[in-house]
């Protein structure tokens, strides 16, 4: 690596959102100079590679909804667009559906959403409480007022997309560097580039926060103060005694727990908690699922009052605590720093259009889909954006 080496953007953070917008950026401009460092290629902590896959229509707010359009329009030929010679990725993208039930409390709500989603032609019908029962009969229909269910969301392989990403956006050009970010370099209310860890400096006109649950450690570095916590989530699969007849979509239940159906009694489930830790923090234990969620999951399906936890591991959700979404643009005050942080859990979905629509940015280009709804400045003008009540984000 050669001192002060000169580029036109480096993604600080080599996670799905640094890959996916080097990959825009160089497909659309080959010319350009671009950097991903990252400071662990085996991706073993990263938030992408831990994450639960999924992807969904039902969202609450307009662009939320186009941004995972986008994406499950570019699903089709994600594995033919992002083949390198011979090889081309297998992300087993398997669209069994989600599912969300309400409670009583959050019905309108969610048929409120529903519209939305209809309106937007979003494949996502309402399902009565009796029906959903004769659909999945491990869940008690008592326990719920209905449900949402989008025919087209579904789950993948995080993995092979992220590597996918990598792999391509490295064959159009972008120089791939093993390395951790120690500072933002900046001067006059512009940014310079970035200063390693081992003291080499990289300059470059752009630099994005790709930082996922590091990112707001990074911020700090040029001043910045971002409302964006690490936050740990754990997971657990297991094999229940009771098998599921056919494929169950991934069911989220009114109190927040999810449960993802992989195959015949094996399934996964989580479920954000409030006192979940903050910071950096992998530790994995039984104590959540046996005294929170496995309560919670025998209440909406009785079936399951019997299992064997098989495995499991935490993540780390990057938590915008002023309102649940991202942080996506320039920070007003410092010319050149890109945010990309605070998805607060559902940010692997959205890499196509968000990776998309950053390179646009950062050409000074017309941009396809307009997210400037998503832009930090709303933390200093104090007007946050609401995913809604009743829906997880």
């Amino acid at each position: 690596m050669n001192e002060n080496e000169t580029f036109d953007v480096i993604m600080a953070g080599g996670g799905v959102m640094g890959c996916a917008t080097a990959y825009y950026l160089l497909k659309a401009d080959p010319t350009m100079k671009v950097a991903i460092v990252e400071k662990d290629p085996t991706y073993a902590r990263s938030s992408t590679v831990l994450s639960d896959g999924n992807i969904r229509s039902q969202f609450n707010i307009k662009e939320n909804i186009l941004i995972s359009l986008y994406g499950m329009e570019k699903l089709k030929t994600f594995s033919d667009d992002m083949s390198v010679g011979d090889w081309r990725p297998e992300i087993s993208f398997r669209q069994q559906g989600n599912l969300f039930l309400t409670d009583g409390t959050n019905k309108s709500n969610a048929q409120a959403g529903l519209k939305l989603q209809q309106s937007m032609n979003c494949d996502v019908t309402w399902m009565e409480p009796a029906d959903i029962k004769a659909r999945f009969p491990l869940y008690d229909e008592t326990k719920f007022a209905g449900g949402t269910f989008g025919r087209l969301d579904g789950t993948m392989d995080p993995n092979a997309v992220l590597q996918a990403f990598r792999r391509k956006s490295v064959s159009l050009g972008a120089k791939y560097i093993h390395a951790e970010v120690a500072e933002i370099v900046h001067s006059k209310g512009k940014v310079e580039g970035v200063k390693l860890t081992n003291g080499v400096r990289l300059e470059a006109k752009y630099v994005l926060n790709s930082a996922g649950a590091w990112g707001t450690s990074l911020a700090r570095t040029a001043g910045i103060e971002l409302p964006v916590e690490p936050v740990r989530r754990q997971v657990f699969v297991f094999q229940a005694n009771a098998s599921a007849e056919g494929a169950y979509p991934l069911t989220v239940f009114p109190s927040g727990l999810y449960l993802i159906h992989e195959n015949g009694n094996q399934f996964m489930c989580g479920k954000s908690l409030e006192n979940d830790p903050v910071g950096i923090d992998f530790g994995w234990n039984h104590d959540k699922f046996n005294e929170v969620l496995w309560p919670e999951l025998v209440e909406y399906a009785p079936a399951f009052d019997q299992l064997k936890i098989l495995r499991g591991w935490s993540g780390l959700y990057d938590v915008n605590r002023f309102d649940g979404n991202v942080l996506l643009g320039e920070w007003p005050g410092l010319r050149g720093f890109l945010l990309v942080n605070g998805f607060s859990g559902h940010g692997f979905q959205q890499c196509h259009a968000i990776g998309r629509y950053l390179s646009e940015i950062i050409r000074g280009v017309d941009v396809s889909l307009d997210l400037s709804i998503f832009s930090p400045k709303r933390i200093l003008e104090n007007k946050p954006v609401f995913e809604g009540h009743g829906k997880l984000v």
